[in-house]
């Protein structure tokens, strides 16, 4: 790019100064050759910035503002006067604006000797213009050495010894040292700094020979050195610490000018002195876990067999009864639930969820309910006053209702009917004779049923033999019989019967009792 008449930079920022006319197209241009655009006036600082490039000299030159198309007239009520900023904004802290009315028309702006922004058509050439260029960082200028007189060059073609700073690029010139030294970055993410190709110090009398550490003369030649804990990088210049760039895949620990890898817990060291590898904690640590202990990348975890679940770090077993549909009691078991039931009751063995009243002797207290006033007895059980116990269950004696054929046991509750030497039962109360061909000695009529026809307890006397006397006989003690059968129910029904807000129950079968209630109604039957 052409070099500017003048430069200066602030910071990260550098401006130029060109003297030479140009329209404001031709004058963009040649900014944005050199890496920038024409200079923006924000703020006061820019506005130093010029003042000092013009040194009192008289000229306009251009400023990176236009009136934008296809807006053909200036706004003068507005701060920027409609103009446009060449970067694509119209943000600004500062402006000084030269009396003037509504323009209209290619308009851009050019600034004066007095600082005074003025209108100017655009493809009116005028007497120079300014540039603007940024940058993401910047070298400070070297510090002065006597007899060592430094000449910068910029990367837009600035040249001179008075910058306060110089972006990335930059070089300075020493010919007393016949050195040439560039501001570039050193090392990825450690900013700029002067330096050169060729490692090693250059003499420590001009910017301490480049040493980031300390600078000293060793046999007639500058050598740099770091302080403790610190080695020279590769550039013989700068300080790093031993473990910068070391292989280490977890830790780096400096040991005087060399580094130890070390790894984190529940690794080990690989042979190679830099990774890491996996340690089998549950092999290393035998009842590292309460019941099952699985390893995992750079630990264990610990779980728990079936059935049990890890709460605070112990296996607990799952508790099932919180979902259980028992009646009354539940019991957590090995993979799963028992349900039980309060005393006076057992466990239905038809819904074993439920739970039935149940009694085990011939008379037992009633469960009786104080607000409704209603009794409850258990299967083959009445409901009876006691005078000393109040309402109790008293157990039906099954036998005297002559239910089996031959022999008959009562238990509470229930009955068991029995079979003669020969006979074998049928079903709950008959019997039937065991054929010949099965015999093998006397049977107590513990045999299950087989596929014969019941045997009557007794044969009734065939009606055409008998004398007209005896058929009297008979009719007489049928009658008599009937009395007697009409008296006993008569008994039974009355111990049965009682107010309609209690409930009896009754058996469904001889060796269900004990486990079961089914509600009867508790008004007489006619």
């Amino acid at each position: 790019p052409a070099a500017p008449s003048g430069a200066q930079c602030l910071e990260h920022d550098c401006f130029g100064i060109f003297w030479a006319a140009r329209p404001f197209a031709e004058a963009s241009a040649e900014c944005e050759r050199g890496g920038g655009h024409l200079m923006t006036v924000r703020s006061t600082v820019a506005e130093d910035a010029i003042a000092l490039l013009l040194q009192n000299r008289s000229g306009r030159l251009w400023l990176g503002l236009r009136l934008p198309l296809p807006l053909a007239c200036t706004e003068p009520a507005q701060r920027l006067r409609g103009f446009q900023w060449v970067t694509g904004d119209r943000r600004t802290d500062y402006s000084n604006w030269a009396p003037s009315g509504r323009r209209c028309g290619e308009l851009c702006v050019t600034v004066s000797r007095e600082l005074r922004w003025e209108e100017r058509r655009c493809e009116a050439p005028a007497d120079g213009f300014l540039c603007e260029y940024n940058y993401a960082g910047s070298c400070p200028r070297l510090p002065p050495a006597e007899g060592l007189p430094v000449t910068y060059a910029t990367p837009f073609g600035a040249r001179g010894g008075d910058f306060l700073a110089l972006p990335p690029g930059s070089s300075a010139v020493v010919p007393a040292l016949g050195l040439e030294l560039r501001c570039d970055e050193e090392g990825e993410g450690e900013g700029l700094r002067w330096g050169r190709a060729a490692p090693g110090a250059w003499p420590c009398r001009l910017a301490n020979g480049g040493c980031e550490g300390a600078c000293g003369e060793e046999g007639g030649r500058p050598r740099c050195s770091c302080p403790e804990g610190k080695v020279l990088a590769p550039d013989g210049r700068g300080c790093s610490s031993p473990c910068a760039g070391a292989p280490c895949q977890h830790h780096c620990v400096v040991a005087n000018t060399t580094f130890l890898c070390m790894c984190e817990s529940g690794y080990r060291l690989a042979a190679d002195g830099s990774s890491c590898e996996d340690d089998d904690d549950c092999a290393v640590l035998p009842r590292l876990c309460e019941q099952v202990c699985v390893n995992t990348e750079g630990g264990f975890e610990c779980r728990c067999h079936r059935g049990y679940e890890m709460l605070e770090g112990h296996c607990r077993p799952v508790s099932r009864c919180y979902e259980a549909p028992c009646e009354q009691r539940c019991e957590d078991v090995p993979g799963g639930y028992r349900c039980g039931c309060f005393p006076g009751y057992a466990v239905d063995p038809r819904v074993p969820t439920r739970c039935l009243l149940h009694c085990n002797r011939s008379q037992c207290p009633a469960q009786c309910d104080p607000h409704s006033l209603s009794c409850e007895c258990p299967e083959g059980f009445l409901l009876d006053d006691d005078t000393d116990s109040g309402q109790v269950c008293v157990d039906i004696d099954e036998c005297d209702m002559n239910f089996c054929q031959h022999n008959c046991t009562n238990r509470p509750g229930s009955y068991e009917c029995h079979c003669h030497a020969g006979y074998q039962l049928l079903d709950q109360n008959h019997c039937i004779k065991i054929p010949e061909d099965d015999r093998e000695g006397e049977y107590s009529g513990d045999f299950g049923p087989g596929p014969q026809t019941p045997v009557p307890s007794r044969t009734p006397p065939k009606a055409e033999h008998l004398h007209p006397s005896v058929l009297v006989g008979i009719a007489v003690g049928a009658l008599s019989a009937a009395l007697a059968l009409l008296a006993l129910g008569y008994h039974l029904v009355k111990k049965r019967c009682r107010p309609p807000a209690t409930m009896d129950y009754k058996c469904s079968g001889p060796h269900e009792k004990e486990m079961g209630l089914q509600p009867v109604a508790s008004g007489c039957a006619a």
